[in-house]
Parts: C-alpha cells; structure tokens; sequence
C-alpha cells in the first residue's frame, strides 16, 4: 500500500460476515462443487433464500433454495462463452402457494481479505 495515503476506514469481507451483512455459505456451495468461498447478501438472503412465512407445507426451505440458486449459477457458468469475473441469472422463487417470482441475480468473484478468490452473490443495487 502507499504509504502517503491517508487510510480513513476500511471494513473487510470478514468483519461484514461477522456481523451478518454477508452470509456465509460456503458449505452448500461445497455440496454444488464450488471450490472457493461464497457469501450472498443479506438484502438476497433474507429477500428470497429464507422462504416467506406460510410455505413451510409447500417444500421450501433455505438449503433447497441455495441448492436452486447454486445450480442456476453453475448451468450459467458453463454456458458463459467468456471468462469473466461477473455473471447475472435468473432465479424463479416461490414467494406464496401458487406464485413464482424472477428474480436477477449477480455473482461477482475477486478477492478476499487475503487475495484468495471469493465469490459474492446478490441482488441488483
């Protein structure tokens, strides 16, 4: 880092997990057959990976939804025809018995708080 730079604050990708601006989910990935660290967004997770309340009857749940969301983003991935470190994607959500939501979704990879690539997946915005 230069050093004539004036450092003001700096928040990594660890502290914003710690306080649960990014959700870790690194283990459901592992199951996909991801290789490195993803987190999505809290804004993603509590929007649409935790199921609304009255679906519990319906087959929903969190681990079902990353799995959905994993392999939409695994098909995208291998249909990509460029190497890139940023991919959108369509994910359809139940929101209530009946109805179905499209929803945008954005993988970014870059690196870490120790420059290991990681993966960080969220909504538009």
């Amino acid at each position: 880092m230069d050093e004539n730079i004036n450092l003001i604050f700096s928040y990594t990708r660890s502290q914003a997990i710690a306080d649960g601006v990014l959700i870790d989910v690194t283990a459901q990935a592992k199951e996909a057959g991801f290789k490195f660290h993803p987190v999505v967004t809290d804004n993603l997770f509590g929007s649409y990976i935790t199921p609304p309340t009255g679906l519990e009857g319906e087959g929903q749940s969190i681990e079902g939804r990353l799995h959905d969301v994993f392999f939409g983003l695994l098909a995208a991935i291998r249909s990509s025809k460029a190497a890139t470190d940023y991919l959108e994607l369509a994910v359809m959500f139940l929101m209530t018995p009946g109805r179905l939501e499209r929803v945008r979704i954005i993988a970014v990879v870059g690196p870490g708080d120790h420059g290991e690539p990681v993966m960080t997946i969220m909504l538009p915005g």
